[in-house]
């Protein structure tokens, strides 16, 4: 692992450029060269790693360098004259801390760590407020309120300095709110208020180019970047600043109504929604100054308020009631580093799975890309649609974190060495599976670093097999080795480009797990229906789970979680997508059920063996029968494969006309014998009772589906993420591949399909 890196650009079409970002330790240099991705899975039973070089001039030998990553939020304003040449000031804002213990946390800071030179409002190593001052001579003054902050409760924290007098003042003052954080006693609020007045003999030094942070201080500058230090975890609401010294009243006016003459009023609810659509990175001053700064690494914005009601679940419609941002010490949205080499894709490149496979002496990675075809330019009828944005949500996963995983998968999660690294190097970032430090849930996730689990040979600990990435390389291979001409494009080219993407392809495959969807990819795939386009679901709980790309920067991706399968819950009021203003959660519980796209939606999930499928009465339709030529009429189907020992595995979805299937479907065959750890999904759950296990409960079973859709389309269902690992069995020379096979052969020929709605 002691090389690694990642693409500036998931997606690329011939005739672009595609930059790579590498970090190499240990080593003087390295080797680099482009690859064709096929098959990712080193399963002895399976046909291995299989790649395909290609001829480029980038593959040659590079000079090796360590590039670091500097994870956590803040928020960056560049240093201006005015912050230079303040004297008298005031600092204030509501704080929600979440990790008040863990040391030295900047709240508003313009500090110098490395000249001891400034000042700031921080939590101390004690857990208290604080006001730092430092004349960079080597007299640093911190008066400290000396009473504990607590967490998740709002404080009105302020502070202020005189400069003729020395005089300093430092507030903390506890809010407890109808809706807000946790409850407390009024014995205990005056228990955590304090004020403390003190004078101090110097002033600080502002002359120099150190910029003011909120969330954090300035730790050093290295080659031009600026490193945080003491970053914060929790809420800021409403930070102000004065070139004056202000009273407690003033500031507590300042909050509602803030001074004309303030240096600085930043309103956290701007720029955030429809609203803030083109950069919601950037943070807002209203003050007549404009001393706008920059959010790094995307802390998590449209969060309630101190002032939030609970009448207002939408931020749209009360943005003053979310003013929050909620920072973390952990939040990484791009890594960057600099670029090592690039390469511009030529022209007739095949589209497809590549990567950059990345050399140190024993140590290597394989840093993934996908080429689609240029714009109007494919003669494929077949189309391969990556689920990238399912990718993301995946990213660096830390399952084997999880306390309750063994009971979860029904054994003991199998680590890899890249879940050991990642377990040691936490600045590679989280995914939307995971929680922060302060056990809030991850929102945003990118690609914009080292994705450890998205190249091939990775094992994941969540699957007994193959999960994502790897799993979708079991497709890729299969219509590989039987000659099928296609095209790859991705999710980021669907929210992108909508149903044009789509529209000259015969045929859409998606791959294994196309879970994580926006509106405008779901708008693409049924307008691609409602055409006469003719899908295959290759996979299993897809469609699921509402995401929005930043619109500034389309490598990130969000979620807000709540309602579902979740390894954590949005918390009241924070459901709406900072990027859009629109509900997150699960697209069933915005009308929009998997059902109505692919027939069947996501119905249990087990991290157990797989098991295989049984041909049901209406497989022998003979509007259907075409889809079994060559397999028997009791012939077990797909009790075999790579991923669990089966077709039918980890995760099921089933036919539900109440959920939008669509009537004409017929259900072609359906899995059996699933054990116990296999369990119906909560949101199917109205309570939890005996017999919901495989065993015993019907319904936890894959759907395998059919229906025809106007204009001469059809949609083709497995309902089974482990299904594409069975492809491969026997040399490709089995009943799923044969399968599979009869369904795309039809689908993509221009000939009429045998059974078409009026």
């Amino acid at each position: 692992m002691a090389i690694n890196g990642y693409t500036d650009k998931l997606s690329v079409e011939p005739g672009s450029t595609i930059q790579f970002m590498v970090n190499c330790e240990g080593h003087e240099t390295y080797q680099a060269s482009i690859v064709q991705l096929i098959h990712g899975d080193t399963n002895p039973q399976g046909p291995g790693l299989k790649t395909k070089p290609v001829n480029t001039g980038i593959n040659q030998e590079y000079k090796g360098r360590e590039q670091k990553i500097y994870s956590g939020s803040y928020i960056m304003v560049p240093d201006q004259p005015l912050f230079r040449k303040l004297q008298s000031f005031s600092l204030q804002a509501m704080i929600w801390p979440t990790t008040p213990d863990k040391g030295v946390q900047g709240l508003l800071t313009k500090w110098s760590e490395a000249g001891k030179a400034g000042y700031g409002l921080f939590i101390d190593e004690n857990g208290c407020l604080a006001l730092w001052i430092g004349d960079g001579k080597g007299k640093v003054y911190k008066i400290s309120t000396e009473k504990k902050l607590e967490e998740k409760i709002w404080f009105f924290a302020g502070a202020s300095y005189d400069a003729s007098s020395g005089a300093v003042e430092v507030f903390q003052k506890p809010l407890i709110g109808r809706t807000n954080g946790r409850y407390a006693l009024p014995y205990s609020l005056e228990r955590m208020a304090a004020h403390v007045k003190t004078t101090v003999n110097a002033k600080p030094d502002t002359d120099h180019d150190t910029p003011f942070l909120m969330a954090g201080y300035l730790q050093h500058a290295s080659a031009g970047k600026h490193i945080a230090g003491g970053l914060y975890n929790g809420k800021i609401d409403r930070p102000r600043m004065a070139d004056r010294a202000l009273t407690l009243q003033e500031m507590e006016q300042c909050i509602e109504e803030p001074f004309e003459d303030l240096l600085a009023v930043w309103d956290f609810a701007k720029n955030i929604g429809p609203n803030g659509i083109e950069t919601p990175s950037r943070i807002w001053d209203a003050s007549r100054n404009e001393l706008h700064g920059e959010a790094v690494n995307l802390p998590a914005r449209a969060m309630t308020g101190y002032n939030w009601t609970s009448h207002e679940q939408n931020f749209i419609h009360a943005p003053e009631q979310y003013g929050a941002i909620h920072f973390h010490d952990d939040d990484l949205s791009d890594a960057r580093w600099e670029a090592d080499f690039e390469w511009t894709v030529p022209d007739g490149l095949k589209s497809g799975v590549y990567a950059a496979h990345v050399k140190a002496g024993e140590d290597e990675d394989y840093i993934t890309f996908f080429v689609r075809p240029a714009k109007g330019a494919t003669a494929n009828k077949i189309a391969l649609l990556i689920p990238t944005a399912s990718y993301l949500a995946y990213a660096n996963t830390r399952f084997q974190d999880i306390p309750l995983a063994q009971l979860m998968f029904g054994r003991a999660p199998v680590i890899q060495q890249e879940d050991l690294y990642l377990m040691e190097h936490k600045e590679f970032g989280l995914s939307t599976y995971d929680v922060h430090s302060d056990g809030s849930g991850v929102c945003y996730s990118s690609s914009l670093r080292p994705v450890l689990n998205m190249r091939p040979k990775y094992r994941h600990n969540l699957s007994p097999s193959l999960w994502q990435f790897n799993a979708d390389l079991h497709l890729v291979d299969w219509m590989t080795e039987k000659g099928y001409s296609f095209d790859v494009i991705t999710d980021h080219d669907l929210h992108a480009e909508g149903v044009e993407l789509l529209n000259p392809y015969n045929v859409v495959l998606t791959g294994s797990h196309p879970e994580y969807y926006s509106g405008s990819m779901l708008d693409a795939i049924e307008d691609y229906q409602q055409l006469g386009g003719r899908l295959m679901y290759m996979g299993a709980n897809g469609f699921y789970w509402i995401i929005q790309f930043n619109p500034e920067n389309p490598n990130m991706i969000e979620v807000r979680k709540q309602f579902g399968s979740n390894a954590w819950k949005a918390q009241p009021g924070e459901l709406h997508l900072s990027f859009s203003g629109e509900q997150g959660g699960l697209w069933r519980n915005r009308g929009r059920a998997p059902q109505k796209i692919a027939g069947t939606g996501f119905i249990a999930e087990g991290f157990d063996v797989s098991s295989y499928y049984r041909r049901n009465p209406d497989s022998f339709d003979p509007r259907v029968s075409w889809i079994f030529e060559g397999i028997g009429d009791d012939e077990l189907i797909g009790n075999f494969g790579l991923v669990g020992g089966g077709a039918a595995g980890l995760e099921l979805d089933i036919y539900d006309l109440e959920l939008g299937t669509p009537p004409e479907t017929l259900i072609l065959a359906s899995s059996e014998g699933h054990t116990d750890v296999y369990m119906q999904v909560v949101e199917e759950l109205f309570f939890n009772v005996p017999g919901m296990g495989g065993y015993e409960n019907p319904r936890v079973r894959a759907d395998m589906v059919y229906y025809p859709t106007p204009n001469g389309g059809a949609v083709f269902s497995v309902s089974s993420i482990a299904y594409c690992g069975s492809l491969s069995h026997n040399r490709y020379d089995n009943n799923i591949s044969r399968l599979t096979e009869n369904v795309l052969n039809k689908f993509m020929s221009d000939e009429p399909l045998p059974w078409q709605l009026p």
